[in-house]
């Protein structure tokens, strides 16, 4: 109700995402200003959640983009912009289609009385490597989408060197995994590369096609 209740009282907002709260009860970042090479260049330096992360306070407040696992969509705007991109799979979809209500006037409110327990998967093995591919690869097409290509070049040289800074600090942490902090990098920096989780939709709707139901 409390989502409901900003949209009925910001008509000029589309989208109300809540407060994210992990198992134990801790909040989680889900509200950031929009992909730029400014913030990028906040990753490259560590300052991202002083400069990015815009889910602060305990008032409702407007933002770039929520985070669409808790999210209240207006309809009549979404059906305006088109609701979501396709070609974007699983990574970035909220993001481009907060990017779009914005530029038709719209505006997206971060809500923190509403509270949603956010169970991340933590994926290990080849499913975690498609989840890095995937959003790599979701990355890139949204800076491309709305950007510059030398923009979408910065932010995936500034990207990667933040997580190239990490897989260092991982050798120092014990329970980091530098290679996987690595394998970001990669990902990042060569996103048309390698097979992320759209290519497994694919292939086990192959499967269920064959097989039948």
């Amino acid at each position: 109700m409390a989502l409901v209740q900003a949209l009925e009282q910001h008509p000029d907002a589309a989208c109300a995402g809540a407060a994210l709260l992990r198992a134990d009860g801790a909040r989680q970042a889900s509200a950031w200003r929009f992909p730029t090479p400014l913030t990028a260049l906040a990753g490259a330096l560590m300052l991202h959640r002083a400069f990015t992360v815009q889910s602060r306070g305990r008032v409702v407040r407007e933002v770039d983009w929520c985070q669409s696992a808790a999210l209240l969509v207006r309809r009549a705007a979404a059906a305006q912009v088109g609701y979501l991109d396709g070609d974007f799979f699983v990574y970035s979809d909220e993001v481009d289609f907060a990017r779009r209500l914005r530029d038709a006037g719209w505006r997206s409110v971060y809500v923190p009385p509403a509270e949603a327990v956010h169970r991340e998967q933590l994926a290990t093995g080849a499913a975690s490597e498609r989840r890095i591919v995937e959003m790599a690869r979701n990355r890139d097409l949204y800076m491309r989408k709305h950007h510059s290509p030398a923009a979408a070049r910065a932010v995936r040289w500034l990207t990667a060197w933040s997580y190239a800074l990490r897989a260092i600090a991982a050798l120092l942490r014990p329970g980091r995994s530098p290679g996987r902090y690595w394998r970001h990098v990669l990902a990042t920096l060569m996103p048309a590369r390698g097979e992320g989780l759209r290519e497994a939709a694919e292939e086990y709707n192959r499967a269920v096609q064959l097989t039948g139901p």
